[in-house]
């Protein structure tokens, strides 16, 4: 690649950021438009399509599994029911709302991925703002916070931390010692903001109007569609130790697949509408994102920078864990956390390979035997990756998700209005994740 080349595509990623960051045209389009820059300037090309698909395959099946279950689970009506529901369990207090929204997405994010539990959630969330009369925007926006944080809680929960895991060959059940207390953690720290951050919402006492009875549209619809869920999370538990090993992706492909045939077994509705309905728009943004950060890869600057990291740092494995968190942590305000890991990953094998940490053949696709001296360095890049992308609205998919959902409720959210709100809590929840690295690489050493 030509010197021209490397500038045009530092260019061309920077510009797309800044296009999204001052909102001067809508963040598909700048991304799509990047990559078709790229692709005619000879950047990018056909042999770019396979190490795409395989860095984004997984993490883009995830959500789309997951936007077709929510999608069907929505039109049982058990969303309309669990509103009621939730709208008496906070009194008419915003305070009770904001608290309760913390306590439903942390059992809700250790089986599912944060942006489908944003999509499950929102029409709640949405229902219950109404009523009381505060604005939703707020309480999404925490939604999507919070939700990226508990994605930490187990290995499905989000497709960043999917990726590091996947890479590095870490079981569900491993991944449960190893980082889901931080995760739990660094979805806590969001409780003490809320009053800081969302003072009218946490202030709001309202007279609620009397109960009202809401039924379940089609009970035998719902209990199928329960089961598929129910399938689903005992797949993302056991689904690796299984002798066909059916890693998370395949099982929400599986799930969508079943939910549409108890769609059309049942005859509710078209299962054309069911994935019209999917949000393919973030969908494509992701894919053209990653597709942005696969010709950072062919530029070779990540492999460079490996070097780099080896020629400051040495085999001080513990301190490159910690400048990793707060390298990828940061850049990830504005880069969505998923290609941003893809790219990071290739940058830190480099680095351990160049420090002889592991042999050359950790390069390849597949290799798992990582030294647990190496393991807080990955550790870290979850933490980066899963929560710096809290502090913007295109930092993490859930964000993405949540700012949809608002705008097709007639409440635009701009990247101001959400870094108000994100940023501060994310540079306290990178600071846990940093103390929890730091006590992770001292038990491993």
């Amino acid at each position: 690649m030509t010197n021209f080349q490397i500038y045009l595509t530092i260019g061309v990623f920077a510009a797309v950021i800044l296009l999204i960051a001052f909102d001067l045209i809508d963040m598909t389009v700048a991304a799509l438009l990047g990559v078709s820059i790229l692709i005619a300037f000879g950047i990018l090309d056909g042999s770019d399509l396979m190490p795409i698909v395989h860095t984004a395959g997984g993490p883009l099946a995830l959500l789309f599994g997951g936007m077709v279950v929510a999608r069907i689970l929505d039109k049982t009506g058990i969303f309309a029911w669990l509103g009621e529901y939730m709208l008496h369990a906070t009194g008419g207090s915003g305070k009770r709302l904001l608290l309760l929204i913390v306590a439903l997405l942390l059992p809700l994010n250790a089986f599912l991925p944060n942006a489908t539990v944003v999509i499950l959630v929102a029409p709640i969330i949405i229902r219950v703002c109404q009523v009381i009369e505060v604005d939703f925007v707020g309480p999404l926006i925490i939604t999507a916070i919070v939700s990226n944080a508990a994605g930490m809680l187990t290995l499905v929960s989000d497709p960043a931390t999917f990726l590091v895991g996947r890479a590095i060959g870490v079981s569900f059940i491993d991944y449960l010692r190893m980082v889901s207390l931080g995760g739990l953690l660094a979805a806590l720290v969001v409780v003490p903001f809320l009053p800081r951050l969302l003072p009218q919402v946490w202030s709001v006492r309202a007279t609620l109007p009397p109960s009202v009875r809401v039924a379940i549209k089609h009970p035998a619809f719902l209990v199928l569609s329960l089961l598929v869920v129910l399938l689903m999370v005992a797949l993302f538990i056991i689904g690796e130790s299984l002798p066909t090993r059916i890693v998370p992706p395949q099982v929400a492909i599986i799930g969508a697949s079943l939910a549409l045939l108890v769609v059309y077994g049942v005859r509710i509705e078209p299962v054309g509408e069911v994935i019209r309905d999917v949000d393919w728009k973030t969908l494509v943004f992701l894919g053209a994102i990653f597709t942005l950060v696969q010709a950072f890869v062919k530029t070779e600057l990540l492999q460079g920078l490996s070097i780099q990291f080896y020629d400051w740092f040495g085999t001080r494995f513990t301190l490159v864990a910690l400048v990793t968190l707060a390298s990828i942590g940061t850049i990830g305000f504005v880069v969505a956390n998923i290609p941003l890991v893809a790219a990071a990953l290739v940058m830190i094998t480099g680095y351990l390979v160049a420090a002889e940490a592991v042999p050359e053949t950790a390069l390849a696709i597949g290799f798992t035997d990582w030294p647990n001296a190496t393991l807080p360095v990955f550790v870290a890049m979850m933490f980066g990756g899963t929560l710096g992308g809290n502090a913007t609205l295109i930092g993490a998919s859930a964000n993405i998700v949540a700012v949809g959902i608002c705008a097709s409720h007639g409440r635009r959210v701009s990247f101001m209005q959400f870094l108000r709100i994100g940023l501060p809590i994310t540079v306290v929840q990178l600071l846990v994740g940093a103390l929890y690295v730091w006590v992770l690489a001292s038990i491993l050493d």
